[in-house]
């Protein structure tokens, strides 16, 4: 799956200067760990390799990798902690952007983006992002 980062609610936030690179950074490590477990809903089966950056799961075969990939996913939400898991799988790997998800989660207008930094952070540290 190609993704043009600069159309994700994610690349847009970064464009604008309302995220720092640290935060981006770890952002799309989330969404490719996301993207290479292959969690997303699928309506059949897909014999399409997942086409994301190299990641540092070199000599494993397949299924090793995306189960890797599905650890480091599950570890990282639940650095975030209960209740920023949400926001993070809405906005990061969903593709929802902070009005629509500040809605599904009947949180005030405008507290997404406040959440949603503090929660990177945590996936930051998870990834030892700098």
């Amino acid at each position: 799956m190609a993704v043009n980062v600069a159309e994700s609610p994610l690349g847009w936030l970064h464009a604008h200067g309302h995220l720092e690179d640290r935060l981006f950074d770890a952002g799309e490590r989330l969404r490719a760990d996301y993207e290479y477990s292959q969690l997303g809903p699928s309506v059949t089966m897909s014999w399409d390799p997942v086409r994301i950056r190299a990641t540092t799961d070199e000599g494993l075969n397949r299924t090793e990798r995306q189960m890797s990939a599905r650890s480091r996913f599950d570890g990282a939400l639940a650095r975030a902690g209960k209740g920023l898991e949400d926001v993070l799988w809405r906005v990061v790997c969903a593709g929802e952007s902070l009005p629509v998800a500040e809605k599904a989660l009947s949180w005030p207008a405008r507290s997404g983006k406040l959440v949603l930094r503090l929660a990177l952070d945590r996936v930051a540290d998870f990834y030892k992002v700098n």
